[in-house]
């Protein structure tokens, strides 16, 4: 198997072409999120798309002015609408179960060509407002995706 090969050729995409991400790409990208594990196989996590530019620009501003955020074809916002299960090691299940299924992407993507960036430092308010999410729901995480400039 060549995962480790994935594994090694990932690394944080911060500048991106502007060549859109092929529908069946992204299709394979979000099933490789699907089969991610998850406790009591919950697959509490949601995941908006966001591939409109003027939104793309408003998560740049919601995520501190990084301007590869803007820049990049897509941006994924990984959610969770179930945020009070605690596992019995004591550990909320939402954001460890989001983020595993959010590197299964990661790694797709290295398979597929493409290139994501992790990005943390965004206001989960501000991300909420500008995407629509209910207030009882979390962002986890953004991630860029496209093809490396």
């Amino acid at each position: 198997m060549a995962l480790l090969k994935q594994i090694q050729q990932r690394y944080s995409v911060r500048m991106y072409q502007q060549r859109p991400v092929e529908k069946e790409k992204l299709e394979t990208i979000l099933q490789a999120a699907r089969l991610a594990p998850s406790a009591k196989n919950m697959q509490e996590w949601r995941f908006i798309i966001v591939q409109a530019a003027d939104t793309r620009k408003k998560l740049c501003a919601a995520a501190n002015n990084q301007t590869f955020v803007g820049d990049a074809p897509l941006v994924i916002a990984g959610c969770s609408a179930i945020t009070d299960y605690t596992m019995r090691c004591g550990q909320l299940s939402y954001p460890i179960d989001v983020t595993i299924a959010m590197e299964h992407m990661a790694l797709q993507a290295v398979a597929e060509g493409l290139g994501t960036c992790w990005v943390g430092s965004f206001y989960e308010d501000q991300v909420k407002a500008i995407l629509g999410i209910p207030p009882a729901a979390r962002v986890v995480e953004l991630m860029t995706l496209g093809y490396p400039a």
